[in-house]
């Protein structure tokens, strides 16, 4: 075994594992603590990693997988629903905001057009993982200030396929700028196609036999051929890896496995891409900062206020109040990932010099620190006016956008079938989790929200949507499984409700120490409607049967859920 490969891997690590949590804790945010991180380590800092060639060759993969979980995110119902601003709002932002930029650096920098129009729309977008995570720090992502910045987000990151095409085709001198993007939009158009092929006649079929004859470690196998083989076939053709992964998470966007499939990449792209950018930070030249700081900082100010003076009229046009408009344009003028990744991408194929490619990263990398304290004003902003309640983070929210929430129903067997025809019934939206894949297929034909899944496991409840559910109900016919979902429910998620069916008393007294809200016994229910059943057949007036079972049941359950309703009024 290679010593030298092991002490970088325990040095990157280490930086991360202590300078990462600083940042947090500052509340600069993760990124700028990997970059930072990863400057420290590199030539210009203590400079522990010089040869970070090879580092930089897996942190790829990072990118690679970054740019899958963002396919699957852009589901095209997910689009549709917010069409207005994703395809109104977002496209006239990344437009008019890279056609700007786009102009300043080619007047002020003399760059040719093509890499002018790189650069710009590049430094139109931002950062969609530090914007994401602000938001849901925040608990905002429900409110018309977070839906909003999320409508802008969407449409960027959709804005990356043609830009990845644009990158690959730019360096061909027999076409012109015109033609490059006539490609790039030509491309997009024929992997779209591609996909609803590929999804409707082999990915889904294949995923199912997978699920039904293969083993969990098999699965997740499968899961990283599906990206890394996409990946290599688009590098192949001569375009990116990063555009393949991209079209291989659009595959399966609105796959019924799309939750399973995504918890399992994930701990692969949360550490390769905090690889990543640690490989970015180690390749700035802090020279190049001190050599012109005032220069590079008045640079970033005024591409930040562009950005602002951009969005901000454009969120008036459609619509939107100075107290929802404002903040946004605020949390979105940072520079992003994707600026990071076209660039070190053009870098690679010789399209942007050495001086240019360092110059970029700072600029990059001053906004994102920047972000934080803008992304403060913004809230204060935001919170300052009570009078939309929509719009601020933490208030209690109207019944029809509180009912916009979906349950979530983990298990989907008969029990969970006849709850989630009961909402229906009651027009209550809600998202189902199972792990028998015939159930899901045939509800999903049915047109029901189920998907595949270990409800078991945490990333797949969160993948769900439940951080932002009302409740959790629990129908699952396993012992074991039910106390295991209600205990990793409780431990993550503890302020959010969950009612779960029980056996028989004992086991219901087990799942409310575990952190059930509330629970039902099927012992109970049964005895109860055999009960009444009888009785009516006696004769027994309907009043008098229904006081005796109320009074039944409220000495059953009373002991049972007691430390349910303390817990329920504590969050009260």
């Amino acid at each position: 075994m290679n010593i030298e490969y092991l002490t970088d891997i325990i040095l990157l690590l280490s930086a991360a594992v202590i300078v990462v949590p600083v940042f947090q804790f500052l509340g600069l945010g993760a990124i700028p603590g990997l970059l930072v991180a990863g400057l420290l380590l590199g030539p210009s800092g203590l400079g522990y990693i010089e040869n970070y060639d090879e580092i930089a060759h897996l942190a790829e993969l990072g990118v690679v997988l970054l740019l899958f979980v963002i396919g699957v995110e852009i589901k095209p119902s997910r689009l549709w629903k917010m069409k207005g601003l994703v395809l109104g709002l977002g496209s006239l932002q990344v437009l008019i905001t890279g056609g700007v930029v786009t102009f300043l650096v080619h007047k002020f920098l003399g760059l040719s057009w093509e890499i002018s129009l790189l650069t710009g729309t590049a430094l139109a977008l931002s950062s969609t993982a530090f914007v994401l995570q602000l938001l849901t720090d925040r608990k905002a992502l429900a409110t018309e200030y977070g839906r909003t910045a999320v409508a802008i987000l969407l449409l960027q990151d959709l804005a990356v396929v043609p830009l990845l095409a644009f990158v690959a085709l730019i360096d061909a001198p027999q076409l012109s700028i015109a033609g490059n993007v006539f490609l790039a939009l030509a491309e997009a158009l024929l992997i779209l196609m591609l996909i609803i092929v590929t999804t409707r006649f082999v990915l889904n079929p294949l995923l199912k036999m997978l699920v039904r004859f293969s083993t969990p470690e098999i699965f997740t196998a499968s899961a990283l051929l599906l990206v890394l083989g996409s990946a290599q076939a688009m590098e192949t053709i001569g375009l990116s890896m990063a555009m393949g992964a991209f079209i291989a998470g659009l595959l399966i966007a609105d796959s019924s496995y799309r939750h399973q499939i995504i918890v399992e990449i994930q701990p692969f792209r949360g550490l390769l891409l905090g690889l990543f950018f640690m490989t970015m930070g180690m390749s700035l030249n802090l020279d190049r900062f001190l050599e012109s700081p005032v220069l590079l900082s008045a640079i970033v100010v005024a591409l930040m206020l562009v950005k602002f003076l951009v969005l901000w009229p454009l969120l008036h046009l459609f619509g939107l109040q100075r107290k929802v408009a404002v903040p946004v344009a605020l949390l979105l003028a940072q520079c992003g990932e994707f600026a990071l990744v076209l660039f070190a991408l053009a870098y690679a194929k010789g399209l942007l010099d050495e001086i240019l490619f360092q110059q970029l990263l700072i600029v990059v990398l001053l906004s994102m620190l920047a972000t934080p304290a803008l992304e403060k004003l913004a809230y204060r902003l935001v919170t300052s006016s009570r009078r939309d309640v929509a719009a601020v983070p933490g208030t209690a929210v109207s019944g029809t956008e509180q009912d916009a929430r979906p349950v979530i129903l983990a298990g989907y067997g008969r029990v969970g079938r006849r709850i989630g025809r009961i909402m229906d019934l009651m027009q209550v939206p809600y998202v189902a989790i199972d792990k028998d894949v015939t159930i899901v297929d045939r509800e999903r034909a049915a047109g029901k929200q189920v998907y595949f899944g270990d409800a078991i496991r945490t990333d797949v409840l969160r993948m769900a949507g439940v951080a932002d559910a009302p409740l959790v109900i629990v129908s699952i016919n396993d012992v074991v499984a039910a106390e295991r979902v209600v205990s990793t429910l409780h431990s993550a998620f503890p302020d959010i409700p969950v009612f779960v069916r029980g056996h028989d008393r004992n086991q219901c007294q087990e799942l409310v120490k575990l952190g059930a809200h509330y629970t039902v016994s099927e012992t109970l229910e049964a005895s109860a409607g055999l009960a009444r059943a009888a009785l009516l057949h006696m004769g027994a007036e309907a009043s008098a049967v229904a006081l005796v079972l109320k009074q039944f049941r409220k000495g059953y359950y009373g002991l049972i859920n007691q430390d349910g309703r303390e817990r329920a009024g504590r969050h009260e």
